[in-house]
């Protein structure tokens, strides 16, 4: 991938990473307040609002040209043969409530998840950024991570619960030690470094924007990224398209949870 590419995509996670940061000292108050409907047919909250504008305006003014698919904004055709796949806030009730647990999330790619070929997550609250490039391996703060060989016999993992619960999730919320942290790019980057056995997301509700860039890392980091099937996780980058999620360290791990 073109190297202007990828910087352009670093300076836009740095954009909105500084405007939040600098947000949450005056703004905060009015994170959670809605702003609107966006794309994907959800409640735009203003924390969300002011950090796809941001993006959105540099990208614009920017060179290379990109093309942008984001939850708020839907898809943005400005003639560039790449499109950046963007949650400029993942987690975004825990941003809006003070829970120090969201990232933004951008991925770089043409046309579904498998040929995404740059991938950023940022956690807002602590700085820590998780990078992979294709066939190039996954990075937090610039050191090469790997998904463990053997999981811990007591499994860790988070679970998406609350009203998207499903059988599975309810089954495996009984098992092991269960967290559910309210950002899965984050969660998914968690995997990738060994910090929890699997996450898993048991109801088809999760969008490309929220998957893309950490869906690579995780796979860069030699994990695997499948859906409640078992099958391998592709989708077109399309606000339409709608997955279940299950991130792990191998196939067999995959296996005994959808068992």
């Amino acid at each position: 991938m073109d190297e202007e590419i990828k910087v352009l995509a670093g300076k836009t996670v740095d954009k909105i990473y500084r405007k939040i940061k600098k947000a949450q000292i005056s703004e905060f108050n009015k994170f959670g307040t809605s702003v609107g409907i966006g794309a994907d047919g959800t409640p735009t909250k203003y924390v969300d609002k002011i950090a796809e504008d941001v993006a959105v305006d540099f990208i614009r003014k920017s060179k290379p040209r990109v093309n942008v698919l984001s939850e708020e904004l839907g898809f943005l055709d400005l003639d560039g043969d790449y499109t950046f796949v963007l949650d400029p806030v993942d987690g975004t009730r825990n941003a809006s409530r003070g829970v120090p647990f969201f990232s933004v999330s951008l991925g770089i790619g043409k046309t579904k998840l498998s040929d995404v070929e740059y991938g950023i997550v940022k956690n807002i609250p602590t700085g820590d950024t998780f990078i992979a490039e294709k066939n190039h391996g996954a990075f937090l703060n610039n050191n090469r991570v790997s998904v463990p060989d053997v999981p811990t016999k007591l499994l860790h993992s988070s679970l998406t619960l609350g009203r998207n619960f499903d059988d599975l999730t309810i089954s495996l919320a009984k098992k092991g030690i269960v967290r559910s942290f309210g950002s899965a790019s984050l969660e998914m980057c968690m995997v990738a470094i060994g910090a929890l056995d699997f996450y898993v997301v048991g109801r088809e509700y999760m969008r490309v924007t929220d998957i893309a860039a950490s869906t690579l890392i995780v796979r860069e980091a030699g994990g695997v990224v499948t859906n409640i099937l078992g099958e391998e996780l592709d989708m077109s980058l399309d606000l339409n398209d709608k997955t279940s999620v299950i991130t792990t360290y191998n196939v067999d791990l995959v296996h005994r949870i959808i068992s």
